[in-house]
């Protein structure tokens, strides 16, 4: 009776990748919304970077998600799943970039040689970044959301608005910051942030 109280509290948001990928390949529609919604941004940053038009950046999204869905049996390690996802996306995106210009085969060869260097950087930068949106999920709560309304929002919300919006006294807001950022820090090392 313990148990099943503590799953039905428990939310996809928080399950692993291992699990969403088991529950997933069982069939399970909540498992694949989860892992979408986990990925979407690490997805979509991959044809932002190349700098596509939106319109085809969401093709390329919907065509990652379909090899996803058809392909998810025949990974081998559910952790490798950001990285599959970095590099299917990379692979669209240079076979997209490659139809849309007409150049002769010399320059082909060339922008496949230089798409390879930044195939490479593109993964690390979208592995890391993933890797944040990670620890910042484990770190949840008021913590995040301190985090992001001083980091991740343009222009970064000044202190008297942050405290307004939690309810907190405004000179609060930096030394709970200070311990937001450790546990973000603390997640990230586990993580292996370097």
């Amino acid at each position: 009776m313990i148990a099943t109280a503590k799953l039905a509290k428990e939310t996809t948001a928080t399950w692993s990748d291992e699990r969403l990928v088991q529950e997933c390949l069982r069939g399970k529609q909540e498992a694949w919304s989860a892992l979408i919604e986990k990925y979407k941004k690490l997805i979509y940053s991959i044809p932002v970077k190349w700098e596509l038009p939106r319109e085809d950046a969401n093709d390329i999204f919907q065509s990652v998600c379909v090899d996803l869905y058809s392909e998810l049996s025949r990974l081998r390690e559910p952790r490798a799943l950001p990285k599959w996802l970095i590099q299917t996306a990379v692979h669209k995106c240079a076979r997209w970039r490659q139809q849309q210009s007409r150049i002769s085969d010399q320059e082909i060869s060339e922008d496949l040689a230089l798409t390879n260097v930044t195939a490479g950087t593109l993964v690390e930068e979208a592995e890391r970044e993933q890797m944040l949106r990670d620890a910042l999920a484990a770190v949840a709560g008021r913590c995040a959301e301190i985090i992001r309304m001083l980091f991740f929002e343009v222009p970064a919300l000044p202190y008297e608005q942050i405290a307004r919006k939690l309810g907190l006294a405004t000179g609060s807001i930096g030394f709970i910051r200070g311990r937001c950022l450790d546990r973000l820090k603390k997640q990230l090392l586990s993580r292996g942030w370097k």
